[in-house]
């Protein structure tokens, strides 16, 4: 659900050092938002306070946000926020490797690569031809 930014309550908070928001900012600008924040019904702020503050930063006025519908306990609403930000996990080095890797060669793919691309291309385009032949004889002889 779109929501506007200015209607989010952020109350007192177990993260007390946001970090270096940089990063995320430019994240949202480049992607935008690709997991939204989580609010209770009365637009409490439960988890991604990072996300709200650098939507914030970059000057955006609403943002995606979950909305937990059914009435919440204090209790249960800090057991989300402990839970949201205890079970990230990082990606290991090797992982972290191997996707800059699988990127590198989508970016700059191998010659031999462009040149499989290139003669997909070429048999597109014959088949695009064929097609729009067959139609036009197809039609002639409708007629």
């Amino acid at each position: 659900m779109l929501i506007k930014i200015s209607d989010v309550k952020v109350k007192k908070r177990v993260r007390k050092d946001l970090g270096d928001l940089s990063s995320l900012k430019d994240s949202l600008r480049s992607f935008g938002l690709l997991n939204p924040i989580t609010i209770n019904s009365d637009h409490e702020l439960i988890a991604g306070e990072r996300r709200l503050e650098a939507a914030k930063a970059i000057g955006w006025e609403s943002i995606n946000a979950i909305v937990i519908a059914s009435p919440i306990d204090k209790v249960h609403q800090l057991e989300m926020e402990i839970e949201e930000n205890n079970q990230r996990k990082e990606f290991t080095d090797e992982e972290l490797m191997e996707g800059y890797k699988r990127l590198e060669r989508l970016r700059n793919p191998s010659l031999l690569m462009k040149i499989l691309k290139w003669l997909c291309d070429i048999f597109v385009r014959i088949g695009q031809y064929f097609k729009k032949l067959f139609s036009k004889i197809t039609n002639k002889t409708k007629k």
